[in-house]
């Protein structure tokens, strides 16, 4: 597959056919001219490079790469455990100025290790280059014309993804459309920041460009999964539009003010409802693009165990992430595994499971438990048929709930009465979690989970334990074993879903148009494979306020809460969290969970206090740049607040 060429390049330069990524971004070609000039002679020598421009690609499957995974709020860790990991000082509000965390602008980045420095620059230049030489005939003369085309609309999709990604992160960056040549003037090496709204038309206008030379879908599928396609690049220029439109960076009055060396203003700060319809649009043609070439939401198929309907509908959730280039994935990272990630999200299900291969010590904070709607589909605090008023109540389990709790078991009332993405991405105490390899070979009597102190998946194991008494099961492939040869089936990250472009498409579709029939229906597509009721039957029926979908504000509110329980624990919440100008109010709410250090029932099932997150706005909407870069480049100006 077309992991295997980028992990050759990087690793050997020479073929494999391992499935495990590659640890280190590595440079295929050195930075010499005769070495570059040779590396254009010969088709073979241009493919090295470019697997070297992939090779920049974050592994966003990794929580050590992954800035949003620990950076936010949807995930909680102990002090002890990935003491390594710098995103999660960010988290505790402890980014600086100085040598700031997750340096990308710098390649000083992840704090974890001399051989994780990421330098996204150094990525776009790369990228540079190899257009550049691709671009002249005159190099890889025995490479066929339409295969040389793809390969530069490749690599212009990973330039323009390349400064989406530092946009994102700091707001105006300056735009690298050539490399500046070694003997160039100071005045040419000191660029400047260009405008926040000119950033994003050359990324949109980049990846256009990028988009007319892709491929639709892979044939090739035994070499080239991975590679880049039309709807990838479609799809990011969705998620381009749609953050440019959002109330971060469109019509801000906190970036009053913010100009450059030479007063040029770097945020336009008058609100453009245009930017919306453009959102929009972006987002349609992301999603016909993508049905036109194959994807649709995935479903998990009944089997010879003959399933629930409720196993079935939790395994619809959780494989739409977990199963290997299944239709609803746009785009995986193959640069990305997840083998890792599993180990520190799995908990043990029996007392034969040891700790070191179920770690379990990635901890969904109590807020993301609430965050999910009741079995009636609308938010806790709206069911006007449910009360989880007292959070500490208990309820005894029926045979109703045994498919996703324990009959008989106690535990607490906010499990109780939920949608099925709650159990799918959610374990707790006393829940099942049913994998393939089952102790009944069906869910009926399948695996329970134990999670006070002293049980087998509690907190009493030294470094490997969970903090707030939830586990996250969605990111582990339910074909997991309790081996200690391969127990995880590692799967490469999935960067887009089809589900992200259809709840894209909503949410900017709401905001130029207002709730109208489509807005409804591409909300509901994700509804219905989650095992909900629309969002009008759900409202109508069920809400405390049954018209708040007939109004923009309303249905604003509602996607949101869609987006953030669908996306959950992918990584998305902490951008869109910004991008919606909401990072202020929820990250500045106490992190809780259960008391992992209960023995008894009483003791457990007490609030606990993890931390006291601070989010001070508006500075941290956006990175700052090191005090080292602006020394270095006068013309550079910090970012708000810092």
């Amino acid at each position: 597959m077309f992991l295997n060429k980028i992990r050759t390049l990087a690793i050997l330069l020479a073929s494999i056919i391992s499935f495990q990524s590659c640890e280190s971004h590595l440079d295929v070609v050195p930075d010499s001219a005769p070495t570059i000039d040779n590396a254009f002679t010969l088709r073979n020598e241009a493919e090295k490079y470019l697997f070297t421009c992939y090779s920049y690609l974050p592994k966003n499957g990794d929580v050590r790469f992954n800035i949003a995974m620990l950076a936010g709020d949807e995930i909680w860790k102990n002090d002890i455990t990935l003491d390594d990991v710098s995103n999660f000082e960010i988290a505790k509000g402890n980014q600086r100025a100085g040598n700031p965390l997750v340096n990308v602008w710098d390649g000083n980045s992840y704090g974890a290790g001399p051989n994780n420095n990421f330098d996204i620059f150094d990525g776009i230049r790369h990228c540079n280059i190899f257009i550049e030489k691709m671009t002249d005939r005159n190099n890889a003369r025995d490479l066929d014309e339409l295969e040389r085309t793809r390969w530069i609309g490749e690599v212009e999709f990973l330039k323009a993804y390349y400064h989406y990604y530092l946009l994102r992160m700091y707001g105006p960056i300056p735009i690298i459309d050539k490399n500046i040549p070694i003997e160039a003037s100071t005045d040419e090496i000191n660029v400047y920041r260009a405008p926040f709204d000119e950033c994003v038309s050359y990324i949109s206008d980049l990846l256009d460009q990028s988009a007319e030379k892709l491929p639709e879908s892979i044939e090739d599928i035994t070499n080239e999964l991975g590679r880049i396609t039309k709807p990838i690049a479609l799809g990011i220029k969705a998620k381009l539009l749609t953050m440019a439109a959002s109330p971060l960076f469109n019509g801000n009055p906190d970036y009053v003010g913010f100009v450059d060396s030479q007063g040029t203003a770097l945020m336009n700060t008058t609100y453009d409802p245009q930017k919306w319809r453009k959102a929009a649009d972006a987002a349609l043609a992301a999603i016909q693009s993508a049905e036109a070439s194959g994807n649709s939401l995935f479903y998990f198929e009944q089997n010879q165990f003959d399933l629930s309907e409720t196993t079935l509908t939790k395994l619809s959730i959780r494989q739409a992430i977990t199963e290997r280039w299944n239709p609803e994935i746009v785009w995986s990272n193959p640069n990305s595994r997840t083998t890792n990630l599993q180990y520190y999200c799995m908990v043990p299900v029996s007392a034969d499971y040891n700790h070191t291969l179920a770690q379990k010590i990635l901890s969904p904070p109590l807020k993301m438990a609430k965050l999910f709607y009741t079995k009636n589909g609308v938010p806790i605090n709206e069911d006007k048929t449910l009360n989880f008023t007292n959070e500490t109540e208990l309820r005894l389990a029926t045979a109703e709930d045994s498919y996703n709790i324990e009959e008989g078991f106690q535990t607490a009332r906010i499990n109780f009465d939920r949608e099925p993405r709650f159990y799918a991405d959610l374990g707790f105490d006393g829940s099942t979690f049913y994998k393939r390899d089952s102790p009944s070979k069906s869910d009926e009597n399948t695996w329970v989970i134990r999670a006070k102190y002293n049980d087998y998946a509690g907190s009493n194991a030294g470094v490997l334990y969970n903090v707030s008494g939830y586990y996250i099961k969605k990111l582990v492939d339910w074909r997991m074993t309790n081996s200690t040869g391969e127990p995880y089936r590692s799967y490469a990250w999935p960067e887009i879903r089809l589900a992200d472009l259809y709840l894209l498409y909503a949410e900017a579709l709401n905001e130029a148009e207002g709730p109208t029939a489509n807005v409804l229906e591409y909300a509901n597509r994700v509804r219905q494979r989650a095992g909900l009721e629309g969002i009008a039957e759900s409202w109508t029926n069920f809400s405390v306020n049954p018209s708040k979908y007939t109004t923009k504000e309303g249905m604003r509110e509602i996607l949101h809460q869609e987006r953030l329980i669908e996306l959950a624990f992918e990584g998305q919440r902490f951008w869109d969290l910004r991008r919606w100008k909401k990072a202020s109010e929820e990250l500045n709410k106490d992190i809780t969970g259960w008391n992992y250090l209960g023995v008894t029932q009483e003791e457990y099932y007490q609030i606990r206090t993890l931390e006291l997150q601070k989010f001070v706005a508006p500075r941290d909407y956006l990175w700052p740049l090191s005090e080292n870069t602006l020394l270095q480049n006068p013309n550079l100006v910090q970012n708000p607040g810092w």
